[in-house]
């Protein structure tokens, strides 16, 4: 099993920038894939940024590249996601997800942490 736990939502103005940080424990934390995922009100969740376990192959989707950026801490067990530049249409709930495989479905997901962009 393996648990996670977000941390670092909140209350930027446009253009500002966030931290999210993803604690996980109870697994080996290198050898998983991690990602962040954010769902927005009436929408369906979407994949944000993903990362290889070792942090060298990363991911992201096409409205985010050049201003979100995803690492890894693989000492600490923890996965990152910096935002910058961030827009109204950023706003949403951030899942951090891991998944033990290199294809498949994400199969362990952390509570989530709000993001709300102000215009």
């Amino acid at each position: 099993q393996v648990q996670l736990v977000e941390s670092g939502g909140g209350l930027v103005q446009v253009g500002g920038s966030l931290r999210l940080s993803c604690a996980a424990s109870g697994r080996t934390f290198s050898s998983l894939r991690m990602a962040w995922f954010r769902q927005a009100p009436g929408k369906e969740r979407e994949s944000v940024a993903t990362i290889s376990w070792s942090g060298g192959d990363t991911a992201y989707l096409d409205s985010v590249k050049g201003r979100f950026t995803i690492s890894r801490d693989n000492a600490k067990k923890t996965v990152y996601l910096q935002m910058n530049s961030l827009k109204p249409e950023d706003t949403g709930v951030y899942y951090c997800a891991a998944k033990t495989s290199a294809i498949g479905n994400f199969n362990y997901w952390g509570q989530g942490t709000q993001v709300t962009v102000s215009a």
